[in-house]
């Protein structure tokens, strides 16, 4: 039999996450959206709370999570802040590739250096010609006895600024181009790494994005990720770990502006009567519940599919990540709509969560290319 009843361990860790963003997150989500600051008070928190690098495996100071438990967590981020929690998330995006493809050895190092910090790392694979297309990548790397001299530009960093590392994509050889694509990890405060400018943005503004330049960094051998040409392989792989975690980002999010948005229709009279006795917002309502569950059963679909190592597992995160992140959108539009004004206004968070939304169905590839992944996978 088919069952969703969550295990014990999977219930307190969801309600762990949910306390902390009840805790630290709802209360300061306007404060950074304002301020437009990566929130390192907050962060620290949840090093104290335990609740960062879930993914890492616990011998390297980690917790083990698979998929699914990473996506439970990921929604209560979301419903918290997807601003906030985009900042702690992308950290893992950043070390995946390491998860993926490092040695014990490397993991031990990058992987400490990450936890005794208490820090965050970025990821570095888009470029201003180069974004979805990563066979576009203009970035190079080249090898000079026993170190590579790192050149290119790269843009929307997530957590650029305040990273101890990036790991960065790069060519290795111009002949080859995208087939040399190679992971590397560049310490920001390596010489040569210029921050050119923090990404002004609508939405998740407490997360911050980053433009950099490379000039000639110098790059150990040892701070490669596998082996020259892995690059490419290890992105589209990273990809499909974390597809889920920006669904489950949006689901918290679309959750969080359904219920603030039915809280208030219950309580406003119109006309003598609260406003979910009209037929035209108790439907929107209901919509929006119904979205916001069909999208929570998909991405723990493609979780599970990840996690037993099912074929379906690529398409089925990519389905998960543009349904999810396009329900997020028209589930928190519908709630400023629901609220009327008041929805509009600052005085409540739902103007901000449907800001908050657009940017999931952006990054880590647009739902346009989502799309061409699921085109892909249905018909090979």
């Amino acid at each position: 039999m088919v069952d969703f009843t969550l295990e014990k361990e999977q219930l307190e860790l969801r309600e762990k996450i949910r306390d902390f963003a009840d805790k630290y997150m709802r209360p300061n989500a306007r404060k950074y959206d304002e301020l437009a600051e990566f929130p390192w008070d907050i962060v620290k928190q949840a090093y104290k709370e335990g609740l960062m690098n879930g993914q890492i495996e616990k011998e390297f100071g980690g917790y083990g999570h698979n998929i699914f438990e990473s996506a439970l967590a990921s929604e209560e981020l979301g419903a918290g802040c997807v601003g906030i929690g985009i900042c702690i998330d992308a950290n893992m995006l950043a070390l995946t590739p390491l998860f993926l493809g490092a040695s014990d050895e490397q993991k031990k190092k990058f992987f400490g250096q990450i936890v005794e910090k208490k820090g965050v790392a970025a990821y570095a694979l888009t470029e201003p010609n180069a974004g979805s297309d990563v066979a576009g990548i203009k970035s190079q790397a080249i090898l000079h006895g026993d170190k590579y001299i790192l050149n290119g530009h790269k843009r929307f960093i997530t957590n650029g600024s305040v990273s101890t590392f990036i790991t960065v994509f790069a060519i290795t050889d111009p002949t080859k181009g995208a087939r040399s694509l190679t992971a590397f990890v560049v310490p920001t405060d390596a010489p040569g790494v210029e921050k050119v400018a923090d990404m002004v943005k609508m939405g998740q503004r407490a997360s911050v994005q980053t433009e950099f330049k490379f000039h000639d960094v110098e790059i150990p051998v040892g701070n490669r990720i596998g082996g020259e040409g892995h690059g490419f392989l290890l992105a589209m792989k990273t990809f499909e770990r974390t597809r889920t975690g920006v669904a489950a980002l949006s689901i918290g999010n679309a959750r969080e502006a359904y219920e603030t948005a039915k809280e208030w229709a219950k309580n406003r009279i119109q006309f003598g009567k609260p406003v979910t006795a009209n037929q035209g917002v108790s439907f929107m309502l209901a919509d929006m519940a119904t979205e916001i569950e069909a999208a929570r059963l998909l991405t723990w679909n493609a979780a599970w599919a990840y996690d037993t190592k099912q074929r379906s597992a690529n398409t089925l995160s990519a389905m998960a990540k543009l349904y999810a992140s396009d329900v997020a959108m028209k589930v928190t539009t519908d709630a400023v709509q629901v609220m009327a004004g008041e929805g509009y206004s600052t005085d409540f968070l739902v103007e901000k969560m449907m800001r908050d939304a657009k940017l999931c169905q952006i990054y880590e590839g647009t739902n346009q290319v989502q799309r061409l992944v699921v085109g892909k996978g249905i018909l090979k």
